[in-house]
């Protein structure tokens, strides 16, 4: 298996492309909304510090994505893959602008990513803190169904409840 972490996907709203150092200043404006943050269990990301280890780990894992706004070009947020195994691959990571919420940008940008995913697993995990109920529905939406839950460590050292859904690629039958 020879799985693409930071392809570029290109649909009608949204362009999704490698991340680069070059774009923390835009990435960061669009992080900077304390409202983005308020129920994900790493609430600082909109401030330097906070969001600098958010973006420095994505530049680490190799697999940290940018979201594009196809009228705009501007930068709206972001995604990663990670934990990649022959099975299954995890989509995280995730946010995008307030004004970007609840609608088409955030379905399109799953619904690339999991095409691109299910191209080489059979199955693709979205870990979302416990508490983040704005996240589990937006996860819900697309498909998602829970199937666990976990603590994990934070990038900020908290250790936080987090709950796993799966979204399985549908097999065609053929004949």
């Amino acid at each position: 298996m020879n799985f693409e972490l930071q392809p570029t996907l290109t649909g009608e709203l949204v362009e999704v492309r490698p991340l680069r150092r070059e774009d923390f200043d835009e990435l960061f404006r669009a992080a900077s909304d304390p409202l983005i943050w308020e129920l994900h269990p790493d609430r600082e990301r909109y401030t330097k510090e906070g969001f600098t280890r958010y973006f420095e780990s994505g530049m680490a894992s190799g697999s940290a994505l940018v979201v594009v706004d196809r009228k705009t070009g501007r930068i709206i947020g972001s995604s990663r893959y990670h934990d990649v195994t022959r099975e299954k691959v995890e989509v995280g990571f995730t946010f995008l602008e307030r004004a970007y919420w609840g609608g088409a940008y955030n379905g399109e940008l799953k619904k690339l990513m999991l095409d691109h995913a299910f191209r080489f697993v059979k199955r693709v995990l979205l870990v979302v803190g416990e508490e983040n109920l704005r996240s589990r529905r937006a996860v819900e939406k697309i498909g998602g169904k829970l199937i666990g839950r976990e603590i994990r460590t934070m990038a900020n050292g908290a250790v936080v409840p987090h709950v796993i859904y799966a979204v399985e690629r549908k097999e065609v039958a053929s004949g």
